[in-house]
């Protein structure tokens, strides 16, 4: 069939757009860009400030006007948590009153629980990728239906695991990265870290590990959690460990090809990775902690693992990482990581559940 009509629907707790909160605004970027390309009508529903270029529809994130009594009740949640439902459920409601008429199908590369507790009132086929793991409020949603009405899709092996017991039949659709974009550098001395600057990442114990193997370490990427940032990272810094900020692709591209290595240092079970993708497509080896999807990406050429927040162990493999070659890190990413493949299996997809 020609292109698909997509409704993209994604966060609206960030915008989409450089330089980006995390790893799911990325690839949410990037798939937007990468199903236009193959003829696709995208039209992504996003928080406000979203790239221009995606021609993002914005997700109607506005304050709601809520009386005196209800404000003052003791179930009122969080604003921004008010806001967000609200945003999901106009959007849900405009799809059901005339979706059919515009879009062939709908993908939901949210968290949120509407669109799935919201699908059977669509009359056009709903696909949600499962991009964390279970939660209790979209393992609600998918339990309110007698039987489910979405197509699931999983970004890692590991995370369609984890979620088996709720969707038995997550097909695993991996995250891909722009590997025209993401090119393969020279390398250099110090080791690299990306990712947003919060507990589970574990930025800190990246630097512990960098510090007790004696390499100069480069952490990049959004605080995202200012009192973690301030008690368990700031203080670290200095003595060759250096924080760079919150950079672009242009820049994080450019960080990584010059890197030695990269640490991945989880203190979760990491559902995809994409750090990992990005710095395997710039030619740089991958040092990282053996949580979640990481040991689906790395072969024992591109990247080693370390027991799970063993700083002693991964110190000790980073000497053996920066060693590894350079061009085995780029080719495992063009085979395994690329968009490309992301962007055709949704093709496939879409035109399936389409039919």
């Amino acid at each position: 069939m020609s292109g698909v009509r997509v409704a993209l629907i994604a966060s609206a707790r960030h915008p989409i757009t450089e330089p980006f909160a995390g790893g799911l605004e990325a690839h949410t970027w990037g798939l937007a860009h990468a199903l236009t390309r193959r003829g696709h009508e995208v039209d992504l529903f996003a928080a406000p400030g979203s790239d221009p270029a995606l021609g993002a529809c914005e997700l109607p994130v506005r304050h709601v006007v809520l009386s005196a009594a209800a404000r003052s009740d003791a179930s009122m949640p969080s604003t921004a948590w008010i806001e967000e439902h609200h945003a999901y459920l106009s959007l849900m409601l405009d799809l059901a009153r005339d979706g059919e008429h515009r879009f062939d199908v709908v993908h939901n590369n949210s968290l949120h629980y509407l669109p799935v507790a919201m699908a059977s009132a669509l009359r056009i086929p709903v696909i949600t990728t499962l991009h964390t793991p279970p939660t209790p409020w979209l393992e609600s949603a998918i339990q309110s239906h007698d039987v489910c009405p979405v197509v699931f899709t999983a970004v890692s092996q590991y995370t369609a695991s984890a979620w088996h017991p709720v969707v038995p039949a997550a097909r695993v659709v991996r995250n891909g990265i722009d590997t025209d974009f993401w090119r393969s550098g020279p390398g250099g001395s110090d080791l690299v870290w990306s990712g947003r600057l919060v507990p589970e990442k574990g930025p800190h114990l990246a630097i512990r590990a960098a510090r007790a193997a004696g390499v100069p370490l480069k952490l990049a990427g959004p605080v995202s959690d200012e009192r973690y940032y301030e008690e368990e990272v700031a203080p670290l810094l200095g003595d060759g460990a250096e924080y760079v900020g919150h950079l672009d692709r242009h820049g994080l591209a450019e960080l990584l090809a010059h890197s030695a290595a990269a640490l991945v240092t989880p203190s979760w079970d990491e559902p995809y990775g994409l750090v990992v993708a990005e710095a395997l497509a710039c030619g740089t080896p991958v040092c990282g902690f053996d949580r979640g999807a990481l040991a689906e990406i790395l072969t024992p050429a591109c990247g080693l693992l370390a027991p799970p927040g063993d700083v002693e162990a991964l110190a000790a493999l980073i000497p053996r990482v920066m060693e590894l070659d350079r061009a085995e890190a780029r080719r495992r990413a063009e085979r395994f990581c690329s968009l490309g493949r992301t962007a055709d299996a949704y093709t496939r997809l879409y035109e399936e559940v389409a039919r």
